[in-house]
């Protein structure tokens, strides 16, 4: 093995085990409340499998990327142990829980084409992991309106990332077909 395979996998075994220990008491909204880690390790894993990303920033950020918005995680925390390229990636993606739900939602939008590189990629595997998650196993509580309303604000996030990476777009809307499909929006 090369050097590089090894130091990304040593920070990745960091990464996973940080945001897992972070995530612990947390559950999915999704039919059988899986535990939540499995979400930033499905969207590290999108991001390598469908988008040949092999960058370690973009990809720790992916596994980290929802510690300091749903987790005790500080920003100091996350630079002192990952790195600032990493940290600032987080905090690209991260939304300010301090303002409403629509006001995150519609600042989503609004940002997706300022966002960094970086950040972009780990938006469309977010946003790939929660599509493919309404679709296959859905918040029990929320609503078909809901659900319908959330495939088409995806669409609109990702309006703005759009050409950053070719194979996550592709697996970005082989999802939007999916749940379009699903819920009525064909």
């Amino acid at each position: 093995m090369d050097r590089h395979f090894d130091e990304l996998t040593g920070i990745l075994l960091k990464a996973i085990h940080f945001a897992a220990d972070k995530h612990r008491d947390q559950r999915r909204k999704g039919e059988g409340h899986a535990p939540y880690i499995n979400h930033p390790v499905a969207v590290a894993q999108t991001l390598w499998e469908a988008g040949g990303v092999r960058d370690s920033v973009a990809l720790v950020a992916a596994v980290l990327h929802d510690t300091i918005e749903d987790t005790d995680t500080t920003p100091a925390e996350l630079a002192q142990l990952f790195g600032q390229e990493v940290l600032s990636v987080v905090l690209e993606v991260t939304d300010d829980k301090s303002l409403s739900k629509e006001m995150r939602k519609q600042l989503q939008i609004d940002h997706a084409h300022t966002l960094s590189q970086r950040a972009r990629l780990v938006k469309l595997g977010d946003k790939i992991s929660n599509l493919r998650d309404l679709v296959d196993c859905p918040p029990p509580d929320w609503s078909f309106k809901r659900r319908q309303e959330y495939v088409t604000w995806t669409e609109n996030v990702i309006a703005g990332l759009r050409g950053v990476n070719p194979g996550l777009e592709a697996c970005y809307d082989a999802e939007l077909k999916r749940g379009k499909a699903k819920y009525g929006l064909a």
